[in-house]
């Protein structure tokens, strides 16, 4: 978002500390650094946070701005057993609570559930199942359509055979998502988004969808390169106004071209911009989205590729001069608070160092880092314009807690590729 606050600065917002926010994560990944985002943000602000994680090993659980990490009682989480554990969780705290999804099925748990949860949370009521038809892959390409947004063109195959013919119709290499990643089980070794380069590869991905539990969909593939891949998050009140929101370059990825933000740069970028106010605009949409775009080198149009109606994991990088970010904002508007107009840092840059380690690329991302610190005019100290996902000067355990189960868990991979395998019978 554009504002002129050079010479006018926003005063600094002030928060009701006396509504804790509950952070809720079904998602089974424990190095998800948006949630420990979201603990430092809120906790920072003098605002008590509770945790619903999937694990009471997270680094998350180990940041000294968290006030509580709940657990699931006897057995991991599941969309039956939440409604219960968020009454629990509720009585505990002892008062109404911002809650706050951190991930996609989450944010879709609730949903469904949050007219039973009046009195316990302040939360987003959004219109009925907005947030399970933007998650859905499938269903995003043909809100896109109607809405006039750029989209590559997608197809749902009905079988093996028409996925191998659409492969080859739509122009080889093509990408293959499964409609709903969210049920995705890790035991299907199944990943949520796939570069498909021959038409038999198509094929014997759909006979996975049984166990996908989703439609298999191809989809046009758009060739990234640098600068073609962007973001934008922000932050919703009534009438789906924007309160704060920003636009962002990925400059690295893992996986590559295809995966989360390993290294992202804050940069002003008009027509994404537009793209998203518009979309939210048309959807009626409230709450923090994270949208992802890709611009064509070839015509120049910016197309929308994801729609999560939640915080990015990289949403810090949209911090302001007045510390200002979506998760802040969302906690401001909840308790009724006025959310003031946003400060922008264009060239702000944020790091995921063990998503940038696996880039194989830290040396160039603590380059840009050193280029984006600059001198202040007049002054001998120099004013650093990023932020780590993990590490933080007040806040180093969770980075120790992370950093030990990345590489134990690596060290626990190589050990298995070096052990002898079992020699293959030899024919007669």
């Amino acid at each position: 978002m554009h504002h002129d606050s050079a010479a006018h600065p926003a005063p600094r917002p002030t928060f009701d500390t006396g509504v804790p926010a509950l952070l809720l994560r079904l998602d089974d990944n424990p190095f998800h650094h948006g949630t420990l985002g979201a603990v430092r943000s809120l906790g920072r602000a003098g605002i008590e946070v509770h945790t619903l994680v999937e694990s009471p090993g997270s680094p998350v659980n180990r940041s000294r701005f968290l006030h509580r990490a709940h657990h699931w009682p006897g057995g991991g989480p599941s969309l039956e057993r939440l409604y219960p554990a968020l009454r629990r969780i509720a009585r505990h705290i002892g008062r109404p609570a911002v809650l706050i999804p951190m991930d996609d099925i989450s944010a879709i748990a609730a949903d469904r559930i949050a007219p039973h949860l009046d009195g316990s949370y302040l939360m987003v009521h959004q219109s009925t199942g907005l947030s399970e038809r933007v998650a859905d892959k499938a269903q995003l390409a043909e809100l896109c359509r109607t809405a006039g947004i750029c989209h590559p063109l997608t197809v749902v195959p009905g079988s093996g055979r028409e996925a191998a013919g659409f492969a080859r119709d739509l122009g080889l290499p093509v990408v293959a998502k499964w409609s709903r990643p969210w049920l995705l089980s890790r035991t299907t070794g199944l990943r949520s988004t796939t570069l498909v380069h021959t038409p038999d590869q198509a094929r014997a991905l759909y006979e996975h969808s049984a166990h996908a539990g989703s439609p298999l969909l191809l989809q046009q593939h758009i060739p990234g390169g640098r600068g073609t891949d962007w973001f934008f998050h922000g932050c919703f009140g009534a009438e789906s106004v924007c309160l704060v929101g920003g636009t962002g370059r990925k400059e690295l990825a893992w996986p590559v071209r295809t995966g989360l933000t390993a290294v992202g740069t804050w940069f002003p970028n008009l027509e994404v911009e537009r793209a998203a106010l518009g979309l939210a605009q048309r959807l009626g949409y409230r709450g923090i989205l994270d949208l992802d775009f890709r611009r064509d080198t070839t015509t120049g149009r910016y197309h929308l590729l994801d729609f999560n109606p939640r915080p990015g994991a990289q949403f810090r990088l949209f911090t302001d001069r007045a510390g200002q970010d979506v998760v802040r904002a969302l906690h401001l508007d909840l308790t009724g608070r006025p959310v003031t107009a946003a400060e922008p840092l264009p060239g702000r840059v944020f790091v995921a160092e063990n998503y940038a380690l696996l880039s194989g690329l830290t040396t160039a991302a603590t380059a840009r880092l050193r280029r984006d610190t600059v001198r202040r005019p007049g002054r001998g100290t120099r004013r650093r314009t990023g932020e780590t996902a993990w590490f933080a000067a007040d806040d180093p355990a969770p980075f120790a807690a992370m950093a030990a189960g990345w590489l134990g868990r690596g060290g626990r991979k190589g050990l298995r590729r070096l052990r002898p395998r079992p020699r293959a019978a030899l024919a007669p």
